[in-house]
């Protein structure tokens, strides 16, 4: 099993919003969703429910702009995913007033491993195919419904690229898109989730086991601490290091992250224009 890398202090004060600043956010969360359904001419959303703090959080705040009625959710589970994680999805819409749907999509992935056995045992690769599945069924659904797909990515993922290409992040918007993961833990308190949800180690869940620290090798307070003062921000990799009182190994490792995942934060490249 891979060390996590973790930070010895508190995230540093960049990291940390106000009250005022947290109810900032999230009014202008809210219009930004409600903003979004109407220039699509959309008559609501649909959000896959994982029972995480990223889609909780993510549903608290569309219930708030478009009202619960105009949230659909999607439970969309797996065999590789605890049933914990299902009745807690289940219980986010339950407690949101929001019409959901539980859908196994053990019976689609397989399709897909029978189609091409050889995946079946290449565990990312499995592992993509069931959150490109759950994309599919959420346009599938919101196709059908004149809805538009709600995203649940925040920043730290996005910069570090810990999603799956046309999978999770394939979506109409994301509404906490700008919030590194430690913010989204402030917001998500400030909002009213249970600590529970807010406290509960962040999984991708593409197979057994999985948690995206023990993946990625860095704690996120530490993943966000880099990115806010290093990645994003102006400090050398020396002098982000010696704030943070951490070794210059642990910036190396999410510049790696961020430099090997460009290719998903860009359109496909085509080649040049020819001049003729």
């Amino acid at each position: 099993m891979q060390e996590v890398m973790t930070l010895p202090d508190e995230p540093p004060i960049e990291l940390q919003l106000s009250d005022a600043e947290l109810e900032a956010h999230r009014e202008r969360i809210t219009s930004f969703i409600a903003s979004v359904v109407d220039d699509a001419g959309a008559e609501g959303t649909v959000i896959g429910l994982s029972g995480g703090i990223d889609s909780t959080l993510t549903a608290r705040l569309a219930a708030e702009a478009l009202g619960a009625d105009g949230v659909y959710g999607l439970v969309l589970p797996s065999e590789v995913n605890p049933d914990e994680s299902t009745s807690d999805a289940e219980r986010v819409a339950q407690r949101l007033g929001i019409e959901y749907d539980v859908i196994e999509i053990g019976p689609i992935v397989s399709a897909f491993f029978e189609a091409y056995p050889e995946g079946a045992d290449a565990r990312t690769a499995a592992g993509n195919v069931r959150v490109r599945t759950r994309a599919v069924l959420n346009y599938f659904v919101a196709n059908t419904e004149n809805a538009i797909v709600l995203g649940t990515g925040n920043r730290s993922e996005s910069l570090t690229g810990y999603f799956t290409k046309y999978g999770d992040q394939a979506v109409d918007c994301n509404p906490i898109g700008n919030l590194y993961k430690h913010q989204v833990r402030q917001l998500s308190r400030h909002v009213g989730v249970r600590d529970a949800i807010v406290e509960k180690a962040a999984s991708a869940e593409m197979w057994r086991g999985q948690t995206d620290v023990q993946e990625m090798g860095v704690s996120y307070d530490l993943l966000d601490a880099v990115l806010v003062l290093h990645v994003d921000g102006p400090l050398s990799k020396r002098a982000t290091a010696e704030s943070l009182g951490v070794d210059r190994a642990a910036i190396e490792r999410v510049v790696e992250l961020y430099r090997q995942s460009a290719h998903k934060r860009r359109m496909p490249p085509v080649p040049e224009e020819l001049d003729l």
